[in-house]
């Protein structure tokens, strides 16, 4: 293995490790903030004690989503310094906001919230929550803006073989920042209510203390609503995302697709085997026109194939092969639409049952609910190696390859040995994760156990 594939394999892992826990931050900060308000308003203890036990879960999330985003940084510099260093002056401006404003926000007002119970005045301890839910989502946004320069480059110029930032409005308000920030905070969101509606499921089913499963009925509602509202969000600004993709990167659209020739209208593939290396069908199911009413919202109009793509490109750029891996594209790309799809049904089915106050009623859904927390993750982490690899073989799109991105002094041998050490050391670090997180779900907001103590606890653990 070259230290190309080294490089990328070693970034997908590390990326990947971190943003299971970065979707789960994004969302839950809202609903513990909603559940913190209501304990202000109200003065009901039942929502005091919500709060608790899903800021609980928040911070525990949050701290391993801190040591695990922190080497991804010093990969740009290590791995890929030949990338950082092609586009460092445009990249680098986003991160250092992200880092020096959001994060520091966000970091700052959570240590605040945390240990502020009972010290500081009540509404100035509920700002602090909030103060946390926006730099959260600040910091997501600066992130995006600078992976959204990756994906549909502007307001740069190139000088001496470097690209420099010439516009930075531009660059902020860049349109793949339009479609691809709203279906991450989003798709958070929904990550969110599962993880909140499998939880509760499972202290409806399983807690012997009938004040506790009353409080998880609770969240239960919460999470049913929350969870249904963004899953439905997903999908639509998806949607959007899509047509843009249709674009400004046709290439991964054909590619998602295995849309081999051009096609007007385009059949959309539900189930599709083909031989890649000759780009062409083997056996293929699909839905005619399809594809054209889902880029065009109408059911005529041309999409772009591969082959019409590459010939396209080889003009542009030169000799060169432009397709991405067509099986990945295509998989991952129909993983997270499927898990979407199962998020929207069982997040619906909740919501009935609680319009219906069959909540107790539905142990099915109880039952389905718990291993459903999968399913956003799933979501998730295919919808990213989708959006990743279907750029393939641009690094930034139309600009710089990924084979000229990886530093010249790293060798295959460093590589390996620390390709093995992050893998084990994060998943040493996402066992610590799930048995944490376990631990204090278990507990539930009955008053014994570990969900019983301060916030401190869960901190120092």
């Amino acid at each position: 293995m070259d230290t190309v594939l080294l490089a990328r394999w070693q970034f997908a892992i590390t990326s990947v490790y971190h943003f299971f826990f970065v979707p789960l931050t994004l969302g839950l900060v809202w609903l513990v903030a909603g559940m913190h308000t209501a304990w202000v308003v109200t003065g009901r203890d039942v929502w005091k004690r919500l709060t608790k036990f899903w800021g609980r879960l928040f911070l525990i999330n949050f701290a391993m989503g801190v040591a695990t985003g922190i080497v991804m940084e010093f990969q740009f510099g290590m791995n890929w310094a030949e990338y950082s260093r092609f586009v460092g002056d445009v990249f680098g401006a986003p991160l250092a906001i992200e880092a020096l404003l959001a994060f520091f926000l966000e970091s700052t007002f959570l240590g605040l919230w945390v240990f502020g119970w009972d010290r500081l005045p009540k509404k100035v301890h509920l700002a602090c929550i909030w103060v946390v839910a926006v730099g959260s989502n600040l910091s997501a946004l600066w992130i995006l803006i600078a992976n959204s320069f990756m994906q549909q480059p502007v307001g740069y110029v190139l000088n001496n073989g470097r690209a420099e930032m010439r516009d930075f409005a531009a660059l902020v308000f860049n349109p793949h920042v339009l479609v691809q920030f709203p279906h991450v905070i989003t798709g958070s969101m929904a990550l969110a209510g599962f993880f909140v509606l499998g939880i509760s499921a499972w202290q409806i089913r399983r807690s012997p203390d009938e004040d506790n499963r009353d409080a998880f009925r609770r969240s239960f509602r919460i999470g049913a609503v929350y969870a249904l509202v963004a899953s439905l969000a997903v999908a639509a600004v998806g949607h959007s995302q899509a047509q843009h993709m249709v674009r400004v990167q046709p290439m991964k659209m054909a590619a998602a697709e295995a849309l081999w020739e051009s096609a007007d209208p385009a059949p959309l593939s539900l189930f599709t085997w083909g031989n890649e290396p000759e780009r062409r069908d083997v056996w293929a199911i699909k839905a005619p026109s399809l594809l054209s009413f889902l880029a065009y919202n109408r059911f005529h109009g041309e999409v772009k194939g591969i082959k019409n793509v590459q010939a396209d490109y080889e003009r542009r750029y030169g000799p060169g092969d432009y397709a991405p891996p067509i099986m990945w594209t295509y998989w991952t790309f129909r993983a997270m639409v499927g898990a979407g799809t199962l998020m929207v049904l069982l997040a619906a089915w909740a919501v009935l049952a609680v319009r219906r106050n069959r909540i107790d009623a539905s142990p099915r859904l109880l039952a389905l609910l718990v291993p459903a927390i999968a399913l956003p993750y799933l979501a998730h982490s295919t919808g990213w190696i989708f959006t990743e690899i279907g750029r393939a073989p641009w690094i930034v799109f139309g600009l710089y390859r990924i084979s000229d991105g990886v530093s010249k002094a790293v060798t295959a041998g460093e590589l390996w040995l620390s390709l093995a050490g992050f893998t084990l050391l994060y998943a040493a670090l996402m066992a610590v994760d799930v048995y944490l997180l376990a631990k204090y779900a278990r507990a539930g907001v009955g008053g014994k156990g570990p969900a019983a103590g301060d916030h401190a606890a869960a901190a120092r653990a």
